[in-house]
């Protein structure tokens, strides 16, 4: 009866097949494709910097309150942690499959404010960050010196500059971490016996570096209500942030009025020198330091134009990289991903080949093959945009 129905009328079966081959293959275009189907269960990650701080400091005075709060947060299965010895901390909090991280990020980051007072001053200065991220690497960018003329630190402060912030504004990009040495940073080596005979503490050239250098807002000359025939108003500019190991080392520590007036700056009790951030990691390719960059996909993401996207951006950059500066992609999870893609379609074609065959064996008559062989490919094209409607992906 319900076929009847169709026979009798063969223009609105045909719009309607003509319907459905339209909407699957919208459908196929817009449907997530990823290496595994989304079976792990989604994670926030949350991170935080003690500079200076042990393993066991950090998991004291921060691990400890963050987790308490964290802790039982709605839809949370599990968490773990990690404390580093170069004051690194990351909590990965892992949910419920088919929860909402939108919604999980905020109910985390609400949690990690209740517990930010408890935290210390340098990490609260540091911030704490709540993302959502894949456990998965989707892509891992390198950067390389075909004649080693740049350094490790500089090859990593480079993708630190210029490349992660526009790495991570691409569509379907969750997070990007650099990999190496890590960023520029004013390191000061202090002498413990120069620091012994003048009474200094670590703690004392810390508190007059965080004095003198910082930026100041000098105000302004001749700010309104000003005299009548005051005709200009000046911005008062002043030269506060120190640049350079010369002015850190000129940095006056400490002034003894009782021993002829004798002025020790932090060149008399150690040195100065632009290095790096943490020495705690390295990065090396084929023997060669290089500096690395891990590219997290969105967990809704489609991992083949997401991929794609991030190859393009980076091609548009290198037009920008001084000379003898080479980038490359060592790891991309989705060449397994195209190579899957094309044996369905490989394999879709041979199947609907050896059916046609089939049905012109049996039915002995090309013209009654027509509507088996037109039903087949309706049916394989409205199957996937009955998986959009119910939210699957065409993962492999």
């Amino acid at each position: 009866m319900f076929a009847r129905f169709f026979i009798e009328r063969p223009v609105l079966a045909n719009v309607l097949a003509l319907v459905i081959v339209l909407l699957g293959g919208v459908a196929l275009f817009v449907l997530p494709v990823a290496q595994y189907p989304p079976l792990t269960p989604p994670t926030i990650q949350v991170t935080a910097n003690y500079p200076g701080a042990n393993a066991q400091t950090l998991m004291d005075t921060v691990a400890l309150p963050i987790e308490q709060q964290v802790n039982g947060v709605e839809g949370m299965l599990y968490m773990q942690s990690t404390c580093t010895a170069d004051g690194r901390y990351t909590l990965t909090v892992t949910f419920q499959v088919g929860t909402d991280l939108d919604l999980a990020q905020v109910l985390v980051q609400n949690r990690i404010s209740a517990a930010s007072a408890q935290l210390p001053n340098p990490v609260q200065q540091q911030g704490v960050t709540t993302k959502k991220r894949s456990t998965a690497i989707l892509q891992i960018v390198t950067l390389t010196s075909a004649d080693d003329a740049y350094d490790a630190l500089f090859l990593s402060n480079f993708a630190t500059l210029r490349l992660r912030d526009r790495l991570a504004r691409v569509d379907g990009v969750s997070d990007v971490n650099v990999f190496g040495i890590g960023e520029y940073s004013m390191r000061v080596w202090l002498n413990p016996d120069e620091m012994r005979q003048r009474s200094l503490m670590p703690s004392d050239v810390i508190s007059v570096i965080q004095q003198q250098n910082q930026w100041v807002a000098a105000g302004q000359l001749a700010m309104p209500p000003a005299p009548s025939g005051q005709e200009r108003q000046t911005t008062i500019e002043v030269a506060s942030a120190l640049a350079t190991p010369e002015e850190f080392a000129n940095i006056i520590v400490k002034f003894d009025s009782s021993n002829q007036g004798e002025i020790t700056r932090i060149r008399d009790i150690g040195r100065v020198e632009l290095g790096a951030k943490s020495y705690s990691q390295f990065f090396k390719l084929n023997g060669h330091v290089a500096g690395g960059i891990a590219i997290y996909q969105l967990p809704d993401a489609n991992a083949l134009s997401t991929a794609n996207r991030v190859k393009t951006v980076m091609e548009e950059l290198a037009h920008d990289f001084p000379p003898g500066l080479e980038y490359s992609i060592p790891f991309d999870t989705t060449t397994f991903v195209r190579a899957s893609v094309d044996e369905v379609y490989d394999t879709l074609f041979e199947t609907g080949l050896l059916v046609l065959v089939v049905i012109v064996l049996f039915l002995q008559n090309l013209r009654a093959t027509l509507v088996p062989a037109t039903t087949v490919p309706v049916t394989i094209i409205g199957a996937f945009a009955a998986m959009a409607a119910l939210g699957f992906s065409v993962n492999l």
